[in-house]
């Protein structure tokens, strides 16, 4: 009787190898995400100018959307996001066809940013209630016109407590994440004592919600040398325990750890001790002037295998 069974479940499991030949095929190796933010200068760069390499997950992120007026002195919205990225060049049809194109694509939207017409775009509610209820309609509304896959929470100014920051922002991921409006949630932080208290207040109590933390590393100073910068990555590491943090630099002059001082060095360290999850880039439109020379190398380091 052993025997019999034996030679059923022999038999089981080669029906089931038959049925899903490509259980086999299942890879060890998990290359990361590449994530680029576009569109927040003007500089006419559309998807089709940026290499995506094939073998990694590609995110761009439309930079921005932001819940103020489009007046030449911008007031706050309470939650009614309008697009302000370049929607000359990153259309609907623009996202349709990238997406058609490349099946690793996907696209998303940033909300908040640094400025909107020169002027600080800090997050400011009305009320909780308020402001969740006008923010689920808006951008439910862009994401289905733009045929987007992912949040991206980018605040860097506030006048609101961080409790505040955090209810607003963790009911509305909830909310995208669980009526499936979008697949991706991401925030991006950086060292800066005021920014981080918010970002820390909405990781304690919605973190599960969160799938990236694209953490600013290029906001720290400028000459910042490898050791620094993991000694910055292990500070973050702790910070947002048990989230995905994405490395980044910026090709916009700003600070941190710069590709010609180290910075894959540093991301080959990080990927030989299993802590890579991802890198970003600020911007597209920065980078079109180097001819996407460091998303080019930065993908390719992504999808190459550990050694």
């Amino acid at each position: 009787m052993k025997s019999l069974k034996f030679c059923i479940s022999l038999l089981v499991l080669q029906a089931l190898f038959n049925i899903f030949p490509t259980i086999e095929a299942v890879p060890a190796f998990c290359p990361g995400v590449f994530r680029e933010y576009i569109g927040a200068e003007g500089k006419n760069v559309t998807f089709s100018d940026v290499p995506i390499n094939p073998n990694i997950e590609f995110h761009f992120l439309l930079s921005f959307a932001i819940d103020y007026t489009n007046t030449k002195s911008p007031e706050p919205t309470n939650g009614d996001f309008l697009v302000y990225w370049d929607t000359d060049n990153l259309t609907p049809s623009h996202i349709s066809s990238i997406k058609a194109k490349h099946k690793n694509v996907k696209v998303g939207m940033s909300l908040g940013g640094d400025t909107v017409n020169g002027k600080n775009a800090t997050f400011t509610p009305t009320s909780i209630t308020s402001w969740v209820r006008n923010a689920i309609y808006s951008i439910t509304k862009i994401v289905k016109e733009y045929n987007l896959d992912a949040i991206d929470i980018d605040y860097e100014h506030f006048n609101a407590d961080p409790d505040t920051f955090a209810e607003c922002i963790g009911r509305l991921l909830y909310y995208l994440k669980q009526n499936n409006v979008v697949t991706y949630t991401s925030i991006a932080p950086y060292a800066d004592d005021s920014v981080q208290v918010h970002y820390l207040a909405l990781w304690r109590k919605y973190g599960h919600l969160i799938d990236y933390v694209n953490f600013q590393f290029y906001a720290y100073e400028k000459g910042t040398t490898i050791p620094q910068f993991l000694h910055y990555f292990e500070t973050q590491m702790y910070n947002y325990k048990g989230g995905k943090i994405l490395v980044s630099f910026g090709t916009d002059n700003s600070g941190g750890l710069s590709p010609r001082h180290g910075f894959f060095d540093a991301c080959s360290i990080l990927k030989s001790q299993g802590t890579l999850h991802g890198i970003f880039i600020w911007s597209a439109d920065d980078s079109i002037k180097d001819h996407f020379l460091y998303e080019k190398l930065s993908q390719n380091l992504l999808a190459s295998a550990t050694v």
